[in-house]
């Protein structure tokens, strides 16, 4: 069956007659991407070769974009990457990228022996991990990386007996895994990482002598292989099935061999381009002058000296449509269409018959006008698919109104002024999120952001996104005062979410401009994002100030951390004086891990009160008396000498007791280190020292009530009643009785809490009476005291079964109040 080719001019390119082809090595991108060109040395004689060469990149209507002046070694290949970087793969393995505008990005090496021993072969393909490198050295063997942005080299096996270079090869993907497919002579060899080396045996009618040239197509799922002997072999990419063979009778090894989407095989000799189909169909096309071609998902660019033309097997759906004759329902509808915009009623006619197919018959011209490049073709099919739908009464238009929408951004970037020809498939291939992206690597902002609004596109991922890549575009001039660049900046983006000023203020360090960032960062709400940059640019006090702002304290100690471990001790120290929040977290700091650092702190600044609490806090840490002896009474040196009488007094003290607690543990073997002098005193009460205790009170002072409450409380925790009963009757308690009856109660012990009761003070009478639990007498006492508030107290301690006690205690109240 016989396929039709179609083929159209993309653009006039602007280098006419500037450039020959013919003289220069050519990488260019698919999807409508740039061009590289770049002297083929190779091909001029070595009188001629008289400076360094310079790699020219155009845009796809021949206007350059930026020229790379080469200083580098020898330039075995050009080539694309997926993300539109340049290439540059030289003969020693190193390989160089730049962006579009020829800036440099990065280096990586393709390997060891690449670099020993050379590269004579090089391609450049697309892998399931991204743009891979396949190089062939002069040692006849194979490596491969699968990712430029994550170059990790693998080796490929050997070919048996390769000891020149392979006649062809081609990198294949299969299984997710990138192999070479290698011609020696008339054996084709399949190699992968593995080790497996795997001779491949495709079916060719006739004897093959050697297979000169080969190739994938875009998918790499098929092959096209060209013998010596002129024979074109078009099948799988496994080499199980064919498709065709084709006797080009020609004798000589095509310039280039490329596919044309998936259906076609063209090859390019001197003047001559043969485009073969999978069922034999071909067409012939001649050139003045040279071409290079670039294989597309759908269709092969041509790239000549006056201009770009896009050849393709034309479309079924179009076919269909246009093809004389067609009784497609498409093809139908569009005629009707045709008819009723000229007010003809045939029109009507042509919509009954398809009327049982009319719904495909729109689809059909919506699928048409996404693939036509002319904007008027496009507006017919869609006016006739509009003309269609008017008919259906349960039609859903957002096929119709989505393909609109599309042809808008392909028709906006197909234009002169941005040249990108991509069609309708390639931009499904490449989604609309790339296409973004590939608008902002050209600058090509204000139709970015257009297009993402046209589409309602969520900001973060859209027009945000773009301001922010604009921003740090803007940066980079140079050529204008950071002021008007950060107003600038400021005017377009405001508070715009999604967009982070201490990201474009990192590309203005990054271009040394230091002053345009700290500008940049006022804008920058985020603390957090402001402080690390500023310490980059080594504005620290800046940076402390902001962190001391946020309120963050976390931020305060990464930028107090860092100003210690740059700026000499005594310098920082005078830096944070002054400023209240960073020097009191710096003191924390300081408290929690190192102490020496906070002794140095509070000596230099004369601080005696806190430099002495530092050392009471350093004895409990000492593992000796002796120690703890010293620190106590440096301790007590601060106090003095910062006039802290009363501090300095109980750390004397305190030494005094920690002497006195050792000797007691040397005589009595027990522990009494580290306890208060009232836990001291309470446990040799306990333990029956009353004698120590004496001394201890006497020897500090201890106050007659405080000593007498320390007694009570350490004769009834232990139990020691008849004690406790005798020391109530030593003399007259300077405490009352109370205590003596609440800290029996603690224990449990109504009988001995008992005994105090007529002795409690008859203010306190009542209380103890009701602790006790014999509410009867405290009523009476109550009564008799006339105090209604304590009858008030006794009732509140009543339950339901003391009935009648409150009875009588209402009686009270009543005759309390009668008088």
């Amino acid at each position: 069956m016989y396929h039709f080719s179609r083929k159209h001019e993309l653009y006039s390119m602007q280098w006419a007659d500037k450039v020959d082809l013919s003289k220069f090595i050519i990488a260019a991108a698919p999807y409508g991407g740039p061009i590289a060109l770049m002297r083929d040395d190779s091909k001029l004689q070595k009188s001629q070769i008289t400076t360094k060469p310079i790699i020219y990149v155009f845009n796809a209507v021949g206007a350059e974009i930026s020229a790379i002046r080469w200083n580098s070694g020898r330039v075995l290949k050009l080539a694309w990457s997926n993300c539109e970087d340049l290439l540059c793969i030289q003969n020693d393995g190193s390989v160089l990228v730049y962006d579009i505008f020829g800036s440099f990005k990065r280096t990586f090496s393709l390997g060891q022996e690449a670099k020993d021993v050379k590269i004579v072969e090089c391609q450049v393909f697309s892998s399931s991990q991204g743009t891979g490198i396949a190089v062939l050295t002069s040692s006849y063997r194979f490596f491969v990386i699968n990712n430029v942005e994550d170059p990790r080299i693998r080796r490929l096996a050997e070919v048996p007996g390769l000891n020149k270079p392979p006649s062809c090869w081609t990198m294949i993907n299969q299984d997710r895994q990138s192999r070479a497919l290698v011609a020696r002579d008339n054996e084709i060899y399949l190699l992968d990482h593995g080790g497996q080396c795997e001779q491949q045996f495709p079916r060719v009618s006739g004897e093959v002598v050697a297979y000169v040239e080969m190739a994938a197509s875009f998918n790499t799922r098929h092959i096209a292989l060209f013998t010596s002997n002129g024979l074109l072999w078009i099948g799988s990419a496994d080499l199980q099935k064919v498709y065709c063979e084709f006797n080009t009778k020609s004798p000589t090894r095509p310039q280039q061999l490329v596919w044309c989407g998936t259906g076609a095989v063209v090859g390019y000799w001197k003047n001559i381009l043969l485009m073969v189909g999978l069922d034999k169909d071909w067409v012939k096309y001649s050139y003045d002058t040279p071409i290079h071609m670039v294989a597309e998902v759908d269709g092969l660019r041509i790239i000549g000296h006056e201009s770009q033309e896009f050849l393709q097997k034309v479309p079924k759906v179009v076919e269909d449509i246009c093809k004389i004759g067609s009784m497609a329902p498409g093809a139908m509808l569009f005629e009707a269409s045709r008819l009723f915009q000229n007010g003809s009623q045939q029109a009507d006619e042509y919509i009954h018959m398809i009327r049982e197919k009319l719904n495909y018959a729109v689809e059909q011209c919506i699928e048409a006008a996404g693939r036509e490049w002319e904007p008027n073709v496009q507006k017919q099919m869609l006016k006739a698919a509009s003309f269609g739908k008017c008919f259906l009464t349960d039609y859903r238009p957002e096929v119709f109104y989505n393909m609109c929408q599309m042809l808008r951004v392909l028709n906006a970037v197909r234009d002169y002024k941005v040249s990108i020809p991509l069609t309708y498939m390639q931009l499904q291939n490449l989604t609309l999120d790339v296409l973004i992206d590939r608008l902002v690597v050209r600058r090509q902002y204000c139709l970015a952001i257009r297009i993402c609004n046209y589409l309602r596109m969520p900001e973060a991922e859209g027009a945000s996104r773009i301001l922010a890549h604009w921003a740090c575009y803007k940066v980079q001039q140079t050529n204008i005062e950071d002021e008007q660049i950060a107003r600038a900046i400021s005017q377009k983006l405001g508070d715009t979410p999604g967009v982070s000023y201490s990201e474009i203020a990192n590309r203005a360090i990054e271009c040394g401009r230091t002053e345009l960032a700290i500008r940049l960062l006022d804008y920058e709400a985020k603390a957090a994002e402001q402080v690390p940059l500023l310490m980059k640019m080594k504005r620290d006090q800046l940076a402390l100030t902001k962190a001391i702002e946020s309120g963050d304290t976390d931020l305060v100690y990464t930028v107090l951390l860092h100003l210690q471990d740059t700026m000499p001790h005594g310098e920082f120290l005078m830096a944070i004086r002054n400023m209240d929040a960073a020097h009191s977290l710096y003191i924390q700091y300081c408290r929690d891990t190192n102490k020496n650092i906070l002794q140095d702190i509070h000596y230099q600044e004369d601080n005696f009160f806190d430099g002495a609490n530092c050392k009471v806090i350093d004895s409990y840490e000492e593992e000796t008396m002796e120690a703890r002896f010293g620190c106590l009474t440096s301790a007590q040196e601060n106090f003095t000498k910062g006039k802290y009488e009363w501090a300095a007094k109980q750390t004397e003290e305190q030494i005094k007791l920690l002497r006195y607690q050792r000797r007691l543990e040397e005589e009595f073997s027990r522990a009494y280190l580290d306890l208060s002098l009232h836990e001291t005193m309470r446990k040799l009460i306990a333990e029956g020292n009353t004698k120590v205790v004496e001394q201890m009170r006497k020897e500090f002072k201890v106050p007659d009530r405080r000593f007498w409450w320390l007694k009570v409380i350490a004769f009834s925790e232990s139990g020691d009643f008849i004690e406790l009963e005798k020391f109530s009757k030593s003399k007259k308690s300077p405490i009352g009785y109370e205590p003596f009856v609440e800290e029996c109660m603690k224990q449990g012990n109504q009988t001995e809490a008992q005994k105090y009761l007529t002795r409690v003070s008859p203010e306190h009478r009542v209380q103890c009476y009701v602790r006790v639990g014999h509410l009867d007498q405290a009523a009476e006492i109550a009564f008799q005291q006339q105090s209604e508030d304590d009858l008030n107290y006794i009732l509140s301690k009543c339950t339901n079964t003391n009935r009648g006690l409150i009875e009588k205690i209402q009686g009270m109240k009543s005759q309390m109040t009668s008088k």
